[in-house]
């Protein structure tokens, strides 16, 4: 896809004027960070805020009568208990068990709203299309027209609460969401994030975000707040061990392989994959999916095999160096004899074997999210 091709959020020109360094992502021209750098923005979401533009991921709206037995379906959490103003992370699978996506789940009175990643949101429309046939559901793809912004960090709370005086945040609990008028624009507020901070993601009209991202970058100037980029978000939500579809997720792996297993509701009733996923957990997984802190000086990245005894028993899906810790910190995928915290293995770095051990993320315990 030549940069011609790529979409642009409602905040491209934003991005640009700020210094933003564009790439291609998912299809769009996105920011990989700015002129402070993905270190410095990564630090100042931990120690104050951080302004994301998110407008590229997919939201889909499911109404009617089905709406619920639709979201059952196709999900593999359970949505029944749901109550208005709360959001659920599940994942979508196919039939052979493997994730095709991870999304979050929005429960209105009337309707729900799924959220869904930008890479995949093209093949999830098909593929909700195609399981809604026979239901009493009207289905919408908003995408297009919603602008979503996400605000993190331990002073997001008093930064929106400048721009957005009636909303109620001391009672917007954690996977919470309400709507306000923020910096003059009607909006879902969701208390949620992908950094392991206190933080918010905003849906508004995509023609209104230019408007809401200018008003809280004006709020925040005086607490900090910087604009971050995808690499910042990356190098955040590993610290805490938050999974990338792409890279820790895919469809050739279950959710029992891929720790995603405290979101799998097996007794719930019927749900696309339910079977192969309940054939694996009797039988066993072939993989698990580990985090991993090197024991010696080293860079890890995705692609890397991960040895033990000298044989490659998995390799890594996800690494970077910590900002906060000052260690390299991954995500890989092992035999599950392996998997057990404390299990010492090596990272095949460019020929140089590199000592790591078997930990259970979050890999940085300091954040300041409402559980």
């Amino acid at each position: 896809m030549t940069d011609n091709q790529l979409k642009k959020t409602p905040l491209h020109d934003q991005h640009v004027a700020l210094g933003g360094k564009m790439v291609p992502f998912a299809g769009y021209e996105m920011p990989v960070q700015y002129p402070l750098g993905i270190r410095g923005e990564h630090m100042a979401v931990r120690q104050s805020a951080g302004l994301f533009d998110v407008s590229h991921m997919g939201e889909f709206e499911v109404r009617g009568p089905d709406a619920l037995a639709l979201v059952q379906r196709i999900s593999i959490n359970d949505a029944a208990g749901l109550g208005v103003g709360q959001v659920q992370y599940s994942a979508m699978c196919n039939v052979e068990g493997g994730i095709i996506d991870d999304l979050t789940i929005l429960r209105f009175e009337d309707r729900f709203l799924l959220v869904v990643n930008a890479a995949c949101k093209d093949g999830d429309w098909a593929w909700v299309t195609e399981q809604s046939a026979g239901f009493d559901v009207r289905l919408a793809d908003q995408s297009d027209d919603t602008g979503l912004l996400a605000l993190q960090g331990p002073s997001s709370a008093a930064v929106l609460g400048m721009v957005a005086p009636t909303l109620d945040l001391d009672g917007l609990g954690y996977y919470r969401f309400d709507t306000a008028e923020v910096a003059g624009v009607d909006a879902i507020v969701a208390r949620m994030g992908y950094t392991g901070e206190d933080g918010f993601e905003i849906y508004a009209p995509s023609d209104r975000t230019e408007q809401l991202w200018s008003a809280l970058l004006a709020a925040g100037e005086g607490s900090g707040i910087q604009p971050a980029g995808l690499g910042s978000r990356d190098s955040l939500r590993l610290e805490v061990g938050f999974a990338l579809y792409g890279n820790d997720l895919d469809d050739a792996h279950t959710p029992l392989e891929s720790r995603l297993g405290w979101i799998t509701k097996l007794d719930k009733g019927e749900f696309v994959g339910r079977d192969a996923i309940a054939l694996q957990k009797e039988r066993g997984v072939p993989s698990r999916l580990i985090g991993l802190r090197l024991t010696e000086r080293g860079f890890p990245r995705a692609g890397y095999p991960v040895l033990h005894g000298g044989t490659k028993v998995g390799e890594l899906t996800s690494g970077t160096v910590s900002p906060c810790l000052g260690v390299g910190i991954a995500m890989g995928r092992v035999q599950p004899e392996l998997a057990a915290v404390g299990t010492e293995l090596t990272i095949d770095v460019r020929g140089k074997a590199i000592g790591a051990v078997v930990e259970s993320p979050p890999f940085y315990k300091d954040g300041s999210v409402r559980r």
